[in-house]
């Protein structure tokens, strides 16, 4: 409720203020590396003994670590923040409905969001920072895995907030395991809830709340190599997408092959995908090129691994893998491969969803790898906002609307005024700074 009320304060506040308070969170966090670290080393002592009895995955045990250069990379997505555009007050339109009786349509914060997330504690400071330089209040309520973690990274951030004048109170730390249904159920007060973690969990919040849900359920992502494509690029980009980071939501998760260029290729990328670690599971087709693959499962093409593993499937021609992705995707991210720009222009066009890569690894699907400094999660939403979500997926706008008088019964009946309806260069009368 002090939140909700804070919001108001936060959505009026000024760039040169939420930038102060911007950089006091980024020189926090590097004066307190040790503290940080030391908390994160309690939750993945604990974390081990999480993953021996079942009760959290290895991917889930990776995501929790913090070092060095993850607080690096933490202290960069908040400077990148600073440099942002401040969105509040942006003047989106502006339109002469008479002489003297203009509309303006005016960017503004969504209000009060609640964040419910797995294992990463590392979503604190960075949806703290677009928060803030957004103008919305936020409640954070993470899993007792980053307990430790979260609590440090929070207390941390709000009292460098707090240090340069910003409202301590719009920023709000829930921790106990029955926080999460009462977060649910508050419709009230929370505006949009953003849930991150796993698919179970994600749906789990979707199907338990009335408040409007922010997210994904599933990253089940693809890489098509086409008949067309370089090979050599290929295995550099079918790797990276499964390699690189294989617990997060934007790894690749099957991969498909056209069938002209199957013989060639997989042997090729199956050697390397071994020689990083990777179960390499393949439909039959696949499995007539590399027999000692794993036989893959009708349950393989749908199933987000989170690890070291990859499906592989192939196909006669690039709209069947087009219609394989949208079948068994997650509308996540998908990635072509080919050097023939008919192809990746029908790609882009009938893959349905949030990213579409021709010719790059799909763990570039990231708020800071597409310059918004950092993300909030990844959405895949048909409404509101889509793929990385930054600042511009906690903004809505609202209208204002200045006159001199006028009233809606001198525009009705005959001979009454008629609207103008033309676009506006009278400057917005009650504009900050």
């Amino acid at each position: 409720m002090a939140a909700k009320k804070a919001s108001i304060e936060l959505s009026t506040l000024g760039t040169e203020a939420k930038d102060r308070a911007l950089s006091a969170m980024a020189e926090a966090l590097d004066a307190n590396r040790s503290e940080i670290l030391s908390a994160n080393a309690e939750d993945l002592s604990a974390g081990e003994e999480l993953v021996r009895s079942g009760e959290i995955s290895e991917s889930m045990f990776k995501r929790l670590r913090i070092d060095d250069s993850k607080i690096d990379g933490m202290i960069a997505g908040i400077r990148d923040v600073m440099s942002l555009t401040d969105p509040v007050g942006e003047i989106m339109s502006a339109l002469d409905l008479d002489d003297g009786l203009t509309l303006y349509q005016i960017r503004c914060p969504i209000g009060m969001l609640g964040v419910i997330f797995e294992s990463r504690p590392d979503v604190v400071p960075q949806v703290m920072s677009l928060c803030l330089k957004s103008g919305n209040a936020v409640a954070f309520k993470g899993g007792r895995e980053a307990a430790n973690s979260i609590r440090v990274l929070f207390r941390i951030l709000r009292d460098a907030v707090s240090s340069a004048g910003v409202p301590e109170e719009a920023f709000v730390l829930m921790e106990s395991r029955s926080d999460i249904d009462s977060i649910l159920g508050l419709h009230d007060y929370i505006d949009l809830l953003i849930p991150r973690g796993s698919n179970e969990f994600v749906r789990y919040i979707q199907g338990h709340t009335k408040i409007p849900v922010l997210g994904h359920a599933a990253g089940i992502c693809h890489v098509y190599v086409d008949d067309a494509a370089d090979l050599d690029m290929a295995c550099d980009i079918a790797l990276d997408s499964k390699v690189q980071y294989p617990a997060v939501c934007n790894a690749a998760e099957t991969l498909i092959v056209n069938s002209a260029v199957a013989g060639s290729f997989l042997p090729r990328i199956v050697s390397l995908y071994r020689e990083n670690g990777v179960e390499v599971r393949a439909d039959e087709a696949a499995r007539v090129i590399v027999p000692d693959a794993v036989p893959a499962t009708d349950e393989d093409w749908d199933t987000e691994y989170g690890d070291l593993v990859i499906s592989i499937h192939v196909v006669g021609s690039m709209h069947e893998a087009i219609g394989f992705i949208n079948a068994h995707g997650s509308h996540h991210t998908d990635a072509i491969v080919t050097n023939d720009k008919s192809h990746a222009a029908v790609f882009a066009g009938m893959v349905d969803s949030a990213d579409v890569f021709v010719n790059a690894s799909t763990r570039f699907a990231d708020g800071y790898r597409y310059g918004k400094g950092a993300e909030v999660g990844i959405s895949t939403n048909k409404i509101h906002s889509r793929g990385p979500v930054g600042m511009e997926g906690l903004m809505i706008y609202k209208y204002v609307l200045v006159g001199n008088g006028q009233v809606v019964k001198d525009y009705v009946g005959k001979e009454c005024r008629q609207f103008k309806h033309t676009p506006s260069s009278i400057p917005y009368p009650y504009g900050g700074e």
